[in-house]
C-alpha cells in the first residue's frame, strides 16, 4: 500500500471522532485541545462496487480490497511552528504523509470548546495554513543559505538552485502554499521534491457539519467552498458524529439509516474514494481461484511495475500482461465471452495500466 493521509485541524473540530467512524479504531476522544498526542493510525478498505461484480464472476475464495492509510495528527495552534501545543512534534508527523485531509468545524455547538472562541472556518484554516507555511520557511531558509555557500563556487548550476530557493522562500513569505509555485523545468520539480515541504501535499477540506445540516449547504460550508474553490482543492461534507453513529450499526441497517437522512451513501465512502483521487491513484485487479485483489498504483504506472508490486519476481521476469476490462466483463459476465468477442488485451512491458484492468502477468525466471 504506501499511502498515506494526513487528518490535521485545530483543536475539537471532530478529527478523532470521524477518524475513529473512518476505521473503528477508537481512538481517545477528549473534549480539550491535544488530547491526541502521538497520532492513531488506521488502514481502511477503499469501498470499490466493482469488487462485487468481480466476484460475482469469478466467485473466488477470498476478496481482497485496496487500502489507505490515516493518520490522526493532534490539534494544531497558533505558534505551532515555534512549538506551541507540541506543535514541532505534530509538524513533523504531517512531514511524513502523502496527502492531508484538512477538517475544518462547520458547526456551533457550546458544549465543544472552540480553540479561538468562535467558530469562523475562514479563519480556522488559515491558522493552520500559516503554521505550515513558518516551517516551511525554516525548511527553505536552511536549505537556501546551504545552496548560496556552495554556488560561490561559480558553478552555474548551484547559482540556478540558491536562486530557486529564493524564489519558494519569497512564494511563501506572501502567505501562498508551496503547490502553487509555478515550476518551469524538471530540475525545479526535483529541488521542490527534495525539499520535502508541508505545503506541497495534496490536501482536501472536509466541512465536519451539525446532523440537521448533513444534506443541506451552510453558510460555513460555503467559505470553506469559496477557498477550495481559489485554490482548486477537493471538499468533502460530513457530520462526524453520524459517521461516528453509522460506524457503530450493523452492516445491513446502514443502509436504511442512510436513506432516513436522505443520503445515498455514507459521507465516509466519499470521504475516502475522494483521498484515493486526491492522490492520484487508480486501482486494478488480480484474480485467480483463491483470490481477488484490488491493487493501488500511481496513475502512468507500468504493467512491469505494476507486476512487482505483486511479487518482485514477476517484474524480473516480465514476458507479458493479459488484460481485461472491468466494462468487459461486466457487460458481457466472463472471459470466455470476452475471448470470443475479441477483448482480451496482450501487451507488453510498457503499457500503461488504466482504472480497472484486469491483469494476469505472464513471467519467467
Amino acid at each position: 500500500m504506501g499511502f498515506t493521509c494526513g487528518i490535521v485541524g485545530l483543536p475539537n473540530v471532530g478529527k478523532s471522532t470521524l477518524f475513529n467512524a473512518i476505521t473503528a479504531a477508537h481512538a481517545e476522544v477528549a473534549n480539550y485541545p491535544f488530547s491526541t498526542i502521538n497520532p492513531n493510525v488506521g488502514i481502511v478498505p477503499v469501498p470499490d462496487r466493482r469488487l462485487d461484480r468481480l466476484t460475482e464472476i469469478y466467485k473466488p475464495e477470498r476478496t481482497v480490497p485496496t487500502t489507505l492509510e490515516f493518520l490522526d495528527i493532534a490539534g494544531l495552534v497558533r505558534g505551532a511552528s515555534k512549538g506551541e501545543g507540541l506543535g514541532n512534534q505534530f509538524l513533523s508527523h504531517i512531514r511524513n504523509v502523502d496527502a492531508i485531509v484538512h477538517i475544518v468545524r462547520c458547526f456551533d455547538d457550546p458544549n465543544v470548546v472552540h480553540v479561538d472562541g468562535l467558530v469562523n472556518p475562514k479563519r480556522d484554516i488559515e491558522v493552520v495554513e500559516a503554521e505550515l507555511i513558518l516551517k516551511d520557511l525554516e525548511t527553505v531558509e536552511r536549505r537556501h543559505g546551504e545552496a548560496e555557500k556552495r554556488s560561490k563556487t561559480g558553478d552555474k548550476k548551484l547559482k540556478d538552485e540558491a536562486d530557486f530557493y529564493t524564489r519558494v522562500r519569497d512564494h511563501l513569505g506572501t502567505g501562498r502554499l508551496a503547490r502553487y509555485l509555478p515550476l518551469h523545468t524538471d530540475e525545479e520539480r526535483l529541488w521542490l521534491r527534495e525539499l520535502h515541504l508541508l505545503t506541497s501535499k495534496p490536501v482536501m477540506y472536509v466541512c465536519n457539519v451539525h446532523e440537521k445540516h448533513y444534506s443541506t449547504e451552510t453558510e460555513y460550508v460555503r467559505h470553506v467552498q469559496e477557498i477550495a474553490a481559489r485554490e482548486a482543492a477537493k471538499v468533502v461534507v460530513i457530520s462526524a458524529e453520524v459517521e461516528a453513529e453509522i460506524a457503530e450499526l450493523p452492516e445491513a441497517e446502514r443502509a436504511e439509516f442512510l436513506r432516513g437522512l436522505g443520503l445515498e451513501e455514507s459521507g465516509l465512502n466519499q470521504f475516502i474514494r475522494e483521498g484515493y483521487d486526491l492522490l492520484n491513484l487508480i486501482t486494478f485487479f488480480t484474480v485467480n481461484p483463491k483470490e481477488l485483489h484490488a491493487w493501488t498504483v500511481h496513475k502512468g504506472t507500468t504493467a512491469a511495475e505494476a507486476a512487482g508490486l505483486i511479487h518482485t519476481d514477476f517484474q524480473r521476469g516480465f514476458i507479458r500482461a493479459d488484460i481485461t476490462k472491468f466494462a468487459d466483463l461486466d457487460r458481457f459476465g466472463s472471459e470466455a465471452a470476452l475471448k470470443e468477442h475479441g477483448l482480451l488485451h496482450i501487451h507488453g512491458r510498457d503499457y500503461v495500466m488504466e482504472d480497472g484492468d484486469v491483469m494476469f502477468v505472464r513471467f519467467n525466471v
